[in-house]
C-alpha cells in the first residue's frame, strides 16, 4: 500500500515553513520544486535506496534517513514513494538522454547518420545506469502498471516517434522504402542492440559492452536495415560519394 500524505496529528509536529507548503500542496498548487536543492537533495537519496533496495523494498523512512530530511519535508516534496521514484526516473533521463535525438535532425548522410545514431542509443541503452533503473521500473510495473506504462510513453515510445520522424523524412527524400513505418523504427533499434540488451538486462553480461563491440553490432545492424529498405537513389549516391573519396586519396 502507498505511504501518502501525512495525517493532521502528523502533520502538527512540522515547523511552520513546512506546513504552509503542505498546505498548497494539498489545496492543489504544487510545493514540488519550491527548493530545488532539497528536492535534489531528497531525489539522491532515494536513488541510492532504490538502488541498493529495489523499488518494493525501499520505504519512505530508509528514504528519509539517507537524504538526511524529515519525513514531513519528503512529503511537502512528494505524496508518496511511486511518484518520488517517477520524479527520480524523469530526472535520470533527462540526463542521460538529454539531446540524443538532436543528431536525427542533421541527415546529410543517411548512413552515417543511423550508425551514429545508433552507437550512442546502444551504449546508452546497455550503460551501468540505464539498466539498473529499467530494472527497477520492471520489479515496481507488476504491483502498479499504470506507471510502467507512463514510463514507456515519455521515454521509450518518444524515442521511438523521434526514430519515426527521421524515417520518414528519409522516405520524404527518396532515400528509403517503407511500408511499414512503425515496424521499421522497432527494427532499427533491435538490431542496435542485437544480442546486448537481453544479456545486459539479464546480467548475463557484468560489465557494459566495449565501443569495438557496439561499433561492430550497429554497423552491421545498419547496412542489414539499408539493404532491407534503401532505395536505388541512396545507393547511387552512396556510390558517387565513394568515387569522389577516391579520387581525392
Amino acid at each position: 500500500m502507498a505511504e501518502t500524505l501525512p495525517n493532521a496529528e502528523a502533520a502538527a509536529s512540522l515547523d511552520k515553513e513546512q506546513c504552509d507548503l503542505l498546505d498548497s500542496l494539498r489545496r492543489g498548487r504544487p510545493a514540488a520544486g519550491q527548493d530545488p536543492v532539497k528536492r535534489s537533495q531528497i531525489i539522491d537519496g532515494a536513488r541510492r535506496v532504490f538502488i541498493e533496495k529495489g523499488f518494493e523494498a525501499a520505504s519512505m523512512n530508509d528514504i528519509t534517513r539517507e537524504a538526511g530530511v524529515s519525513k514531513g519535508t519528503i512529503y511537502v516534496y512528494f505524496a508518496n514513494k511511486e511518484e518520488l521514484f517517477e520524479a527520480l526516473i524523469e530526472e535520470e533521463r533527462g540526463t542521460i538522454f538529454k539531446n540524443m535525438y538532436d543528431m536525427l535532425d542533421r541527415a546529410d548522410d543517411l548512413r552515417q547518420t543511423l550508425v551514429k545514431f545508433g552507437k550512442v542509443l546502444s551504449m546508452k541503452i546497455t550503460s551501468a545506469r540505464v539498466i539498473q533503473a529499467q530494472r527497477t521500473v520492471i520489479g515496481a510495473s507488476d504491483r502498479i502498471p499504470d506507471m510502467g506504462a507512463r514510463f514507456y510513453e515519455r521515454g521509450p515510445k518518444r524515442g521511438h516517434d523521434k526514430v519515426m520522424e527521421f524515417l520518414n523524412a528519409a522516405i520524404e527524400r527518396g532515400m528509403l522504402k517503407i511500408d511499414d513505418v512503425d515496424l521499421a523504427a522497432y527494427q532499427f533499434t533491435e538490431l542496435c542492440l542485437a544480442g546486448l540488451f537481453r544479456q545486459c538486462i539479464f546480467a548475463y553480461r557484468t560489465k557494459a559492452p566495449s565501443q569495438e563491440e557496439i561499433d561492430h553490432i550497429v554497423r552491421s545492424g545498419v547496412d542489414m536495415f539499408l539493404k532491407a529498405y534503401g532505395t536505388e537513389r541512396l545507393f547511387e549516391e552512396e556510390r558517387h560519394q565513394m568515387i569522389a573519396l577516391e579520387a581525392k586519396a
